[in-house]
C-alpha cells in the first residue's frame, strides 16, 4: 500500500478552518457532456445499467464540523462496482450536464481497475502546507492579509502557504491583493481571476515576482480544459478527479497540458478521496503537495478506517463503507428518490452518442 503526501492543504475561511473544497456551480455545455461520455467509451467498457447501479446505491447525509460553502451537511451517493465502492457527489446546485462528469468518474473508479501506481513520495513528519481562501464576499483585503499572516506565524518559515481566490478578483484587484499578501512567502495563487484571459493578464503582471498562478475552475469548468495551458495563462493546474470525469480523463489532461499539477479534492467522503489518491499515485511527478486532507471537514465519515491525513500522508487504497455508518447517516426517503432520479438522468446523458 502506498501513501501520498497531502500537505494538509487547508482552505481557511474567515472565522473557521475548512479543508480544500473549492467548487462553485455552473452548467457545462453539450460539448462537455459528449467529452465525458467519450472518455468513458475510450476505456472499451460499456456503461453499467441503471438497475445494476441502484442495486447497491446508498445515499447519506453527513454533517459538517462547521458551515462551509453555505451548507451544514454533505449529501453523497455511493455504490459498489466490480472494482470496489465508488462515489457520486456533485453538489446539489449542479445541473445534470455538469453532474454527469462526476458520474463518469464514479463509473470509471467503481467499474474499472485503477491505473498502475507510479509515484512513491518521501514521508514527512507532518502536514506542512495550508491553503487559505481569500477574496470572500463581504471580506476586506485587510482581513485576508491578517489571516495569511496568522497562518505564516503558525507554520513558521518552513511551512507552505497557497491562496485560493476562486476567481473572486478582477485583474487590478488581483494585482493589488497579491502585492499585499506576497510578504507572507506564498507558494502560489490559485484562480485569482475568473477567465482565462484575465489569468493570462495577471500572470504577466506578477511574473517578475516569481509567484506561480494556478488554474482550477478554468480547467474543471471549461469546455476545453486545456485552453488555460494553451493560452499560457497558468503555471500549474489543480486537478480534481470527479469534476474532470475520472482518473483516466484527468491523466489525459495532465499528459496533454505538460504543466505541473496539484491533485485536490471536492469535499468528498473517504471513497471519493480514495479516487483522488489513486489519481495522484498514477502521476509520475508531483512537484506540489496534494490537497486531499479534507475528510476531517466532515464530522463523520462512511468508513470506519477513514482516509484522514496521518503525519501529512494519505494511504492509496480502496475504501469500503461501514454498514452501521451507512445506516446511521442514511438520507431521508425523499432525498434518496432525488438522487436516484439524478443518477438516471446523468446516466442517460453519458449513454447518448
Amino acid at each position: 500500500m502506498m501513501r501520498m503526501e497531502v500537505g494538509h492543504a487547508s482552505a481557511l475561511r474567515p472565522g473557521a478552518q475548512a479543508l480544500n473544497s473549492d467548487t462553485e456551480g455552473s452548467p457545462t455545455s453539450r460539448d462537455g457532456e459528449q467529452r465525458h461520455a467519450g472518455a468513458l467509451r475510450q476505456t472499451g467498457h460499456m456503461l453499467p445499467s441503471l438497475p445494476d447501479m441502484l442495486s447497491s446505491a446508498r445515499v447519506v447525509t453527513l454533517p459538517l464540523r462547521q458551515r462551509f460553502r453555505g451548507i451544514e451537511s454533505r449529501e453523497v451517493m455511493l455504490f459498489e462496482g466490480p472494482a470496489g465502492w465508488t462515489e457520486f457527489s456533485p453538489f446539489l446546485e449542479y445541473g445534470d450536464a455538469e453532474a454527469s462528469a462526476w458520474l463518469a468518474a464514479a463509473i470509471d473508479f467503481g467499474w474499472h481497475q485503477a491505473p498502475a501506481l507510479f509515484r512513491i513520495l518521501d514521508r514527512f513528519l507532518g502536514c506542512r502546507t495550508v491553503k487559505v481562501k481569500v477574496a470572500e464576499p463581504g471580506q476586506r483585503l485587510a482581513d485576508d492579509v491578517a489571516r495569511v499572516v496568522a497562518v505564516r506565524q503558525y507554520l513558521g518559515p518552513e511551512g507552505r502557504i497557497r491562496l485560493d481566490a476562486n476567481g473572486g478578483w478582477n485583474v487590478d484587484e488581483a494585482e493589488h491583493a497579491i502585492h499585499a499578501l506576497a510578504p507572507s512567502d506564498l507558494e502560489y495563487v490559485e484562480q485569482p481571476c475568473a477567465t482565462v484571459d484575465e489569468l493570462a493578464d495577471i500572470r504577466t503582471r506578477v511574473k517578475y515576482m516569481g509567484l506561480p498562478i494556478a488554474a482550477d475552475e478554468s480547467v474543471r469548468k471549461a469546455e476545453d480544459p486545456l485552453e488555460v495551458a494553451t493560452a499560457k495563462a497558468a503555471d500549474l493546474l489543480v486537478i480534481k478527479a470527479q469534476p474532470l470525469g475520472g482518473i483516466r480523463a484527468s491523466l489525459r489532461i495532465v499528459d496533454a497540458a505538460r504543466l505541473p499539477v496539484v491533485v485536490s479534492s471536492a469535499l468528498e467522503t473517504s471513497v471519493g478521496i480514495s479516487m483522488g489518491a489513486h489519481l495522484a499515485a498514477a502521476i509520475p511527478e508531483l512537484a506540489y503537495d496534494c490537497g486531499l486532507a479534507t475528510v476531517s471537514l466532515l464530522s463523520s465519515d462512511i468508513a470506519a478506517d477513514s482516509l484522514v491525513a496521518d503525519r501529512g500522508l494519505v494511504d492509496v487504497r480502496r475504501v469500503t463503507p461501514d454498514a452501521a455508518l451507512l445506516a446511521r447517516f442514511s438520507a431521508d426517503a425523499d432525498r434518496v428518490e432525488w438522487w436516484n432520479a439524478r443518477l438516471e438522468r446523468c446516466l442517460v446523458l453519458l449513454s447518448t452518442p
